[in-house]
């Protein structure tokens, strides 16, 4: 009675051994999870990269704006003086 009792105790030992992951598999999951943050990280970077190339492309169109507004501005001041 004893041998089965222990021989039943060893095999459900075993079956529950057996039914973890594997060292590969847990480094497979942790790779996969380094690599998901990896891509993660280079989306968000790419996301800033891109936002802060069109603000500067906001600030250049507005700086042209104002030297064309500055320019006529000059004209039509010149423009005055002459009229006078």
């Amino acid at each position: 009675m004893k041998k089965t009792y222990f021989l039943a105790a060893v095999l459900l030992t075993a079956m529950v051994v057996s039914c973890g992951p594997t060292q590969e598999e847990i480094e497979a999951k942790e790779q996969a999870v380094t690599d998901s943050i990896a891509a993660y990280d280079a989306q968000v970077a790419a996301e800033a990269e891109a936002q802060a190339a069109a603000q500067a492309e906001m600030e250049a169109q507005a700086a042209k704006e104002k030297a064309a507004a500055d320019s006529l501005a000059a004209v039509e001041a010149s423009n005055a003086v002459k009229k006078k």
